[in-house]
């Protein structure tokens, strides 16, 4: 073998043991990449973080025991429960009746039926624990608002709206006329959505207030219903945020705190002025109720020389069945 052929077989004998060298190496690789595959279905370590906030607990309202007396003694003797129900019959597969039949009032009052007298369910227009039932609805709009007030005793007289074409054809006003006072039940109009009612809502305060005025001259009253504003900032959970909504508008405030300077007290507030998260009404939204994000747009407001009668005003929260709790006043007539 010449020199040339020598150094030939020496090249390719290294170039094979390198060829070889690299297939090990290679499938060492592979065989990495592989044990690799297998272990990414494993969680990575966790890293270290901020810990998430964990949300509040939420503030709720706990209706203390009744006072059955007033400050001077005398017992209560009148028991007046009102509640917005958002619709009569739907409240009632919601078993609202068997808490009014615990509740056992006097009067009951109810606001936003939803429900043509025609149309009212056997449920509620048989009761005997109310012979007498008294209704209004909404003219030429069907499932629209709507009140009624039902009574253990018979008043003197009943009469339905204030007085005025424009706001009685929605049915938003039962009056009953009793020994010693009048029991008015209102369903005051919301000034809707974009405020698209706010001018019409203006003109209800000054007309209802006057309506109010009158009766007033002529016997104290009692007034409950949903009146569809918070006062004051505590009477809602976010006043801030909510002061163009309708509810709490500047001018829908101004019509409630002129009504009071008319000679009526809100009895919640004149028993509790600085009682918060009490409300009464949370929207469906957001799981408002739970959270007691909610806003006290139902009143018992009384004529003020009925105040050394009162003895208390109720906000049942617990109480379910509709968007709204129902309200209670005890009460010396």
């Amino acid at each position: 073998m010449n020199t040339w052929s020598l150094r030939l077989l020496l090249v390719r004998s290294s170039i094979t043991r390198g060829l070889a060298n690299m297939a090990k190496r290679g499938k060492k690789k592979e065989e990495e990449a592989a044990d690799g595959q297998k272990d990414s279905s494993a969680a990575p370590p966790a890293k270290k973080g901020k810990k998430e906030k964990e949300p509040e607990a939420p503030i709720l309202y706990e209706d203390p025991p009744d006072k059955l007396s007033t400050k001077d003694g005398r017992p209560a003797n009148m028991k007046i429960t009102s509640w917005n129900l958002d619709g009569l019959r739907a409240w009632i597969k919601k078993k609202g009746l068997d808490w009014v039949r615990e509740e056992l009032p006097d009067i009951l009052c109810l606001q936003e039926t939803k429900c043509a007298e025609k149309s009212l369910p056997q449920e509620i227009t048989s009761m005997p624990e109310f012979p007498h039932k008294y209704w209004a609805g909404s003219e030429g709009k069907e499932g629209y608002s709507g009140v009624a007030m039902l009574c253990k005793t018979k008043p003197l007289n009943v009469t339905y709206g204030i007085g005025k074409e424009e706001h009685d054809k929605e049915g938003r006003v039962i009056t009953a006329e009793f020994p010693t006072f009048f029991l008015v039940t209102a369903y005051v109009p919301n000034a809707g959505r974009g405020l698209v009612r706010l001018d019409y809502r203006k003109t209800w305060d000054v007309d209802f207030r006057g309506y109010l005025s009158e009766l007033d001259q002529k016997k104290p009253l009692v007034l409950c219903g949903d009146l569809n504003v918070a006062h004051q900032e505590i009477d809602l959970k976010n006043p801030k945020g909510n002061r163009k909504n309708a509810g709490f508008t500047a001018e829908e405030r101004e019509g409630f705190t002129q009504l009071l300077s008319a000679g009526f007290v809100d009895s919640f507030r004149e028993l509790y002025p600085e009682q918060e998260n009490a409300y009464t009404f949370w929207t469906y939204m957001m799981n408002s109720r739970a959270k007691n994000v909610g806003w006290r747009l139902d009143y018992f407001v009384l004529s003020r020389r009925l105040l050394p009668s009162l003895c208390d005003s109720k906000i049942r929260n617990t109480a379910m069945g509709s968007d709204h709790c129902p309200i209670t006043l005890h009460i010396v007539v």
